[in-house]
């Protein structure tokens, strides 16, 4: 097991090997193996990879991301601008359902509401319009609709699991309850905990995702 200090200095490596983030500003503390970033950067899209970069390194069990966006005058753009961007964006994303989401930009945050039917939707939504020009942050109040059918998930689950997972799948356990998934077992790193997560938010039906799965 990596201490703090190895932890801390593979993020602060990872973040300087990362070609899209710019890690001058960013501080890097450690403790009992949760990472946290600081400071600030250029754009969300940036903080975002930031973010990415760190959850890449091994030994890490968590991460608290206290990076603040400043904007360039370049870069600054009226809530206005962005909301219509934004709408233009989602109106050309494949996949995304035209009528039933909704936008909202304040101070350069946006907003995502309305209701879609997959999990993939709201995460082909969020990453749509985080790499746009005067983005601060984005909130996803993207709801899935509830299409209840149980009896199968855990199975697809599992066979997904096995498929994708590097360890073996019996180590995990998945538990349902309603449209709500229980994930717990061991995995060796955070990439197969969130590859995980990914394989039981994909079964049908799936409204929540509760991950206690270890690393080890």
């Amino acid at each position: 097991m990596k201490t703090d200090l190895e932890i801390q200095k593979d993020v602060i490596a990872e973040l300087n090997w990362e070609p899209s983030v710019n890690p001058t500003d960013i501080g890097v503390e450690v403790k009992d193996g949760i990472v946290t970033l600081s400071g600030y950067v250029g754009s969300y899209a940036e903080k975002c990879n930031a973010e990415h970069a760190a959850q890449r390194v091994y030994g890490v069990q968590g991460l608290a991301v206290e990076i603040a966006v400043k904007l360039s005058g370049f870069n600054n753009r009226s809530d206005a601008d962005i909301a219509r961007t934004v709408e233009n964006v989602l109106l050309w994303t494949t996949d995304l359902p035209k009528t039933t989401l909704k936008v909202m930009v304040e101070d350069g945050w946006i907003t995502l509401s309305g209701e879609v039917d997959w999990e993939y939707q709201k995460r082909a939504a969020v990453d749509a319009v985080r790499y746009l020009m005067g983005v601060k942050g984005v909130s996803d109040d993207i709801h899935l609709k509830p299409r209840i059918s149980v009896t199968l998930i855990k199975a697809d689950i599992e066979d997904a699991l096995k498929r994708r997972a590097r360890n073996d799948a019996r180590d995990i356990k998945v538990d349902i309850s309603g449209s709500e998934v229980t994930l717990g077992g061991v995995v060796h790193s955070s990439y197969e905990r969130d590859l995980a997560s990914h394989s039981a938010w994909c079964a049908p039906g799936v409204l929540h995702v509760k991950n206690n799965m270890t690393i080890e």
